[in-house]
Formats: C-alpha cells, sequence, structure tokens
C-alpha cells in the first residue's frame, strides 16, 4: 500500500513517515503545496495524509481539486485547526477522516488501516480467494490453511493482484504500487518467485495478468 504525507513540518513529516514504514507502508512525502499537486496527480496512491495549512497554498484546494477529478477519496485531514468549519468543509469535500494536531502516532496508523479496509475489504482483515486467504493485519498468506512465507514486495504485489483481480493490470501500475524505483524486469522476477511459492504448496495455478 503506497501512503503520500503532505505536512510541511519537516520533523514531524519524518516522524509519521517513519511509523507508516515500520508498518510495510511505502510512504512518500510533500512538504508544500506545489510539490503536492504534482505528485496527486500523477501518481495513484492508496491514502493521502493532508495537511491543511500548506506554504503556497491551502490543504483543501487540493482536496477539492481531487474531488473534481473522482481521487478525494481516502484522504485523512491531519491540522492544527480545530474548527468545525474546516472538518465540515474538508469531509464534504470527500475526506474520509479528520485527524487534529497534535496526535499519536499509533492513532493515525490506526485510522488509516481502517480507512483502508472501508474501502478495499467492506471492514475485513482478510481477503479470501478459493483456497487461498490474505491475512492484512498479520501480513501472513494461506494456501489450504498453510502458511506460505512472502516477504514486503510479494506480500504487496499479491494483496494488489487481489484486489484488483477483476482488472487488466499494465506494468507502468505494478512499478508506481512498488516504487518509483524499481524495474519492470524486478518486478516481474518477484511475481515468478511469488507464483513459484504458491504453487510449490499444490495451490490452483493462476497467471497474472499483465499488458
Amino acid at each position: 500500500m503506497k501512503i503520500l504525507i503532505i505536512e510541511d513540518e519537516i520533523a514531524l513529516q519524518q516522524s509519521i513517515a517513519e511509523s507508516l514504514e515500520k508498518e510495510n507502508f511505502l510512504v512518500e512525502t510533500a512538504a508544500d503545496y506545489h510539490s503536492a499537486v504534482e505528485k496527486v496527480f500523477v501518481y495513484q496512491y492508496d491514502c493521502i495524509l493532508l495537511d491543511i495549512m500548506l506554504p503556497k497554498g491551502s490543504g483543501l484546494d487540493i482536496l477539492e481539486e481531487l474531488k473534481k477529478v473522482g481521487k478525494a477519496e481516502n484522504v485523512i485531514i491531519i491540522s492544527a485547526k480545530d474548527s468545525l468549519d474546516d472538518k465540515l468543509k474538508g469531509l464534504e469535500l470527500g475526506a474520509d477522516d479528520y485527524l487534529t494536531k497534535p496526535f499519536h502516532l499509533a492513532e493515525l496508523n490506526a485510522r488509516v488501516k481502517a480507512v483502508l479496509r472501508r474501502k478495499n475489504q467492506q471492514g475485513k482483515n482478510t481477503i479470501e480467494l478459493r483456497n487461498t486467504v490474505l491475512d492484512l493485519n498479520e501480513r501472513q498468506f494461506f494456501v489450504n490453511d498453510k502458511n506460505i512465507p512472502l516477504n514486503r514486495k510479494e506480500f504487496d504485489i499479491l494483496n494488489y493482484f487481489l484486489l484488483n483481480k477483476k482488472d487488466w493490470l499494465p506494468k507502468p501500475a505494478l512499478r508506481n504500487m512498488c516504487g518509483e524505483t524499481i524495474l519492470i524486469k524486478q518486478t516481474t522476477w518477484i511475481l515468478c518467485i511469488t507464483r513459484s511459492k504458491i504453487c510449490a504448496r499444490n495451490c490452483r495455478k493462476h497467471k497474472p495478468k499483465l499488458k
């Protein structure tokens, strides 16, 4: 899962990033309005943490533009502004949650996971397909009730496929999901290794759909 942190307080930004990375999220950051706009309209993110008060612009303006193009879902506003008007406006523009500073990182992590569950699994903590189960909380994968060890990228790619099992998945989308620096050949290799691990447990073969 890929998360964008839009926050101009660098110390707080780094603390949030480190906390989310410990939870095995891929994290990118932006510290001002213009750099944030460049990222949100070019890349796809599973969740965006958005500060309202930004250098050179407002986070609410970003949210309004996201709403116009249908990308306002999975946004959590993190702001020192605690007025009811700001909260209502943010939620009306499509934000999923509003967290007032200061906050505990554990609470933020829990809210991120809750937002992702609501969107992707309708509240479930697992994804089930035939004889397989992907446990999102424990980051474990089971075939016929047997645990298949996967590393971080293997787990994330499998999760991505299961969430998009009815869609054709172009290679650039996989590269974006795994991180901007990963090569297509590396992604393909990870897929091959993951598939071999699953097939080793006599699970039904399933060929990933790639363009």
